[in-house]
């Protein structure tokens, strides 16, 4: 039986997983527990009432944070036009190019965070799904990593741009910042991307759509916030 740690049973001691607090009570309780000695990410899991079996009720979608997340983010751009490769490469990526870094991936580089994709690239990216799609960074349109317009793609996902994506279990899963963040900057934060999953709400979807809101750092315990606040 592993030993937990006098600052995890304090913080569980001081948080009661069925208790449903308002947003910004939660944030507060939230920065209010025992830190740990590096800056925690502040995650979001919010459960939806959808059948993720059906394809009409897929929940996939990217939204920019007003405060961004907090965290460096690594993007790489798959366009052709050498232009674009250099405006891309102002904008924050990485790496930029065609052929050749479609082949770095292909031999198993997978020491980033996005995938930009122009649409004339994506025969040849489609063939790095068993690399990238289990790791989530398949490029889609749905989520804006399909685009002509790569340069403004890659600016807004370096700057903290969130993709999401219900997984099997109806439940998405984003960070929204940092623990050094202010209360006020997670709680706006929060209100954004739960507003853009609310306008994702497919219409097949029966019941209550957004069902239950959990905001958790890194090591800590979980918060339960009321989806009406």
């Amino acid at each position: 039986m592993t030993k937990k740690s006098k600052r995890s049973r304090k913080n569980r001691e001081a948080f009661d997983a069925h208790e449903v607090t308002a947003l910004e009570a939660g944030v507060t309780q939230l920065l209010g527990s025992e830190p740990v000695k590096f800056d925690e990410t502040v995650d979001i899991a919010i459960n939806l009432g959808i059948d993720p079996k059906k394809s009409d009720q897929a929940v996939r979608g990217a939204v920019s944070l007003p405060h961004g997340t907090g965290r460096s983010v690594r993007v790489i751009c798959f366009v052709k036009d050498p232009t674009k490769q250099e405006a891309a490469t102002a904008a924050g990526a990485m790496e930029a190019g065609d052929d050749e870094l479609v082949k770095k991936v292909q031999d198993g580089w997978t020491d980033f965070d996005v995938v930009i994709a122009a649409p004339d690239m994506m025969g040849q990216v489609g063939r790095l799904g068993k690399v990238l799609g289990p790791q989530g960074k398949m490029p889609s349109p749905k989520s804006g990593t399909v685009t002509a317009d790569v340069e403004t793609a890659v600016r807004e996902f370096v700057a903290g741009k969130v993709e999401f994506r219900a997984d099997a279990g109806g439940t998405v899963h984003a960070p929204v910042g940092k623990r050094s963040f202010d209360a006020g900057k997670l709680a706006e934060n929060t209100r954004a991307f739960v507003a853009a999953i609310n306008a994702m709400k497919p219409a097949t979807s029966r019941g209550t759509y957004l069902k239950n809101v959990y905001l958790s750092t890194t090591m800590g315990p979980a918060v339960q916030v009321d989806p009406a606040s």
